[in-house]
């Protein structure tokens, strides 16, 4: 029985390293919604129409065969809460899951616009994903998107049940971590670490 944790949030909000303490902290293994992103993007181009449908089919195979293995998977995610076909979509991934006796949570970053500016230009960032290398078309896209769409939820809007939302404006991703594991009474697995994390 395969668990999803999804960490969500804007850009910037620091998904990637609250997702790595988990990962060490729980033995869990993680996907990086930009582990998709980077790879189709050198296979097919940029946001080009085979681009998109290789990344939709690559996290659809990638949550399959957690469940199927049984493999308790963590996920990054960008969600617009306007849309519809968001939460359709992550109500679609705790079905998956829950279905097949497993558990959802959905962990909630938010940070204010000043801090995500800083954290776009971390060395870090930089490192894990190539198409943020581009500083000033990240920034860009960053604050395109922060008029374009509701990246958080609003006071009081739960999607789930085991739905817990923080600001970590001014919190270490260790903290955060800790918040989650007490929050969810998560317990960490007994794996070797070149199960959940190899060549990391």
């Amino acid at each position: 029985m395969a668990n999803l944790i999804i960490v969500c949030g804007p850009q910037a909000v620091g998904k990637m390293t609250v997702a790595e303490s988990l990962r060490d902290k729980l033995k869990y293994n993680f996907m990086m919604n930009h582990d998709s992103i980077e790879m189709s993007d050198k296979i097919f181009g940029f946001a080009t129409p085979a681009q998109k449908e290789f990344n939709a089919i690559f996290r659809e195979k990638a949550f399959e065969l957690a469940v199927k293995h049984d493999v308790d998977l963590l996920f990054t995610y960008v969600c617009a809460f306007e849309l519809a076909q968001e939460r359709e979509y992550l109500t679609g991934l705790a079905d998956l899951f829950q279905s097949n006796g497993g558990n959802f949570y959905f962990v909630e970053l938010s940070a204010d616009l000043e801090t995500r500016l800083v954290r776009n230009e971390t060395p870090h960032r930089l490192e894990k994903k190539a198409s943020k290398r581009d500083v000033e078309w990240s920034k860009s896209n960053l604050l395109k998107d922060v008029k374009n769409h509701r990246l958080n939820s609003e006071e009081g809007e739960t999607w789930f049940e085991n739905h817990i939302k923080i600001d970590n404006t001014y919190l270490e991703p260790d903290e955060v971590a800790d918040m989650v594991i007490k929050r969810f009474h998560l317990v960490a697995n007994d794996k070797e670490e070149k199960e959940y994390r190899f060549g990391v």
